[in-house]
């Protein structure tokens, strides 16, 4: 929710400028901001720590030939699914899911990160050179591939579900997986 926040907000956010304050759109942006780099680098200490669901290999494949392997087999057969107008069964522990999500946890790390860096030393100059330029330059391109990577997902996730088993409830859910399987 803190990344649909953030995107939303920066579509009438107005930040401080010609020595004017930024609006409240531009304030909430911010402190929304590093909240979300606080909640990112929770999730990745958790990442590191947990022993229950998607492992760090199948999020991040690409320094593993198995991984790399099992994910090109995975794109394969989405591939033959696609030709034939169909859509793979949902799996859970899909390489490609798995690698995409991976690299959407990748884009927000790098968004909340360049966000962050400005906050503390962009001293409110977006055009400033340097590191801060360089951060605010990433943060801005990053802003449509994060925008495309939301539409994307969304769009995904609501196509699996009206023509798949899969149910979007069961993403939402808060009972365990072993009470879900029995549930089907």
């Amino acid at each position: 929710m803190a990344v649909v926040t953030q995107l939303v907000v920066s579509l009438v956010m107005k930040p401080a400028e010609d020595g004017h304050a930024g609006n409240l759109w531009y304030e909430i942006h911010e402190y929304g901001g590093l909240a979300a780099f606080a909640l990112i680098v929770l999730f990745w200490i958790v990442l590191t720590a947990r022993k229950r669901g998607t492992p760090s290999g199948l999020l991040f494949p690409w320094f593993s030939g198995a991984r790399l392997s099992a994910l090109w087999s995975d794109i394969k057969r989405h591939g033959a699914a696609l030709r034939q107008f169909r859509l793979p069964p949902h799996d859970d522990a899909s390489p490609l899911a798995s690698a995409v999500h991976g690299l959407g946890i990748l884009l927000i790390t790098a968004m909340a990160g360049s966000g962050t860096l400005y906050y503390f030393v962009g001293a409110g100059n977006p055009d400033a050179g340097g590191l801060v330029g360089l951060a605010m330059f990433v943060h801005k391109a990053l802003a449509n591939l994060a925008w495309a990577y939301l539409i994307g997902h969304v769009s995904l996730a609501v196509l699996q579900h009206l023509s798949t088993d899969f149910n979007l409830r069961e993403m939402w859910s808060f009972r365990s997986a072993s009470n879900k399987e029995a549930s089907k």
